[in-house]
């Protein structure tokens, strides 16, 4: 599919004026954790780095840039910015959330916030009557990922958004498998965005973060305000580097999803694989919901291979390019076992439910060669 030629120009230039001391192109990194004040509570906008920092803000604006928001705020890890959102809520609240999550939030909230009398409801979104039918006046939030980790389903965002109109509920989308290049939530009826900018944000495998993008000016305070209480914000140093990764995400997605169109098409055909799971392929049950809503299909892609666990460990210890890791988003090539690895934490029941089996594989397809990456996952089948 075809990326819009602001979002090559957006990710180039976002926030990146240049020095008007020095007329560096580059923005300089400030360390400084603290500020000097002309008098008290007099300042030049910035008293402690915990709550503002210029190199930080300049990411956050460039973060809300490429997301098309009026606001983002860039948080340690994509688990910290999970939690300020959850943070939000009241004693009481419910929350309904798609049930193919990411291992690490559906932990989160199972053990550490459902403790708090916040009552959570894992429900197949691929279903808007489902969704429908879980809704009450308790309900708070609703948090979808689209693409789902690790299954791909891809949930109708603006028929979500139709279902909560009027209600006192926010509505999370994590677009991190889709990128802000391709697809954009908030235009589609979301009134939060989040990202593990870990993964396609850094692209390098070297960065840990997350980031939250809104349009609401209320909502905003409300989360930057966790932000500053709570403090879990990412360092200058890794802000200039997340700065840095977005000049080339536009590109980089461009070649990530070239080559996961060449790896689930070939896999689609291969006698030893059962299931390929990737919106891009018509075989795909919510393929028309994708291509109405995204840009592009993006880069990962999941499998479910013949045969029993052992020849999965078997096909895994012959595969040279994909290197067997978690996370996603990276310009080399990964492999994930959901099941083992990244979905450990989800109860033995669900993940028999969901379909995460000791037969499911994730791929993070990066950017080396197309013809290379068949050649690997071939030699590997063979």
């Amino acid at each position: 599919m075809t990326i819009r030629s602001r979002d090559f120009d957006t990710c180039v230039h976002a926030a990146k004026d240049s020095d008007p001391l020095t007329g560096a192109v580059v923005k300089p990194i400030h360390t400084a954790s603290t500020y000097e004040q002309k008098a008290p509570a007099e300042h030049l906008g910035y008293d402690y780095s915990r709550a503002d920092n210029p190199t930080r803000e300049a990411y956050e604006k460039a973060l809300a840039a490429v997301e098309v928001a009026q606001h983002g705020l860039a948080f340690s890890s994509g688990l910290a910015a999970e939690q300020a959102v959850i943070q939000l809520l009241d004693p009481g609240a419910e929350v309904i959330v798609c049930d193919d999550v990411y291992g690490g939030t559906g932990r989160m909230f199972r053990t550490l916030f459902a403790k708090y009398d916040l009552k959570f409801h894992f429900v197949d979104m691929s279903n808007l009557d489902n969704v429908a039918a879980a809704l009450n006046e308790k309900t708070r939030l609703v948090w979808v990922e689209s693409p789902t980790n690790p299954l791909l389903k891809v949930i109708d965002v603006v028929g979500v958004a139709k279902l909560l109109k009027g209600k006192d509920c926010q509505f999370l989308v994590d677009n991190t498998f889709a990128s802000p290049v391709f697809q954009s939530p908030l235009e589609l009826g979301a009134s939060i965005v989040l990202h593990s900018s870990s993964k396609y944000i850094g692209g390098h495998s070297d960065l840990i973060g997350g980031a939250l993008m809104v349009n609401d000016p209320k909502l905003f305070q409300s989360l930057k305000y966790v932000q500053f209480a709570a403090g879990a914000i990412p360092s200058p140093m890794d802000c200039h580097l997340f700065h840095r990764s977005l000049s080339t995400l536009a590109i980089r997605m461009k070649k990530h999803e070239e080559n996961a169109f060449a790896v689930a098409e070939f896999l689609e055909t291969h006698p030893k694989v059962d299931v390929v799971f990737y919106p891009g392929l018509e075989s795909h049950p919510q393929h028309a919901i994708a291509k109405e809503q995204m840009r592009g299909f993006s880069g990962i892609v999941s499998f479910k291979l013949k045969g029993n666990y052992e020849d999965v460990k078997t096909f895994l210890a012959k595969l040279r390019m994909f290197r067997l890791a978690e996370s996603l988003g990276c310009v080399e090539s990964l492999v994930n076992h959901p099941e083992k690895m990244t979905h450990a934490s989800v109860p033995e029941k669900m993940r028999e439910h969901l379909g995460i089996d000791s037969q499911l594989l994730r791929l993070s397809v990066g950017i080396e060669s197309s013809e290379s990456l068949v050649s690997d996952l071939q030699n590997a089948l063979n």
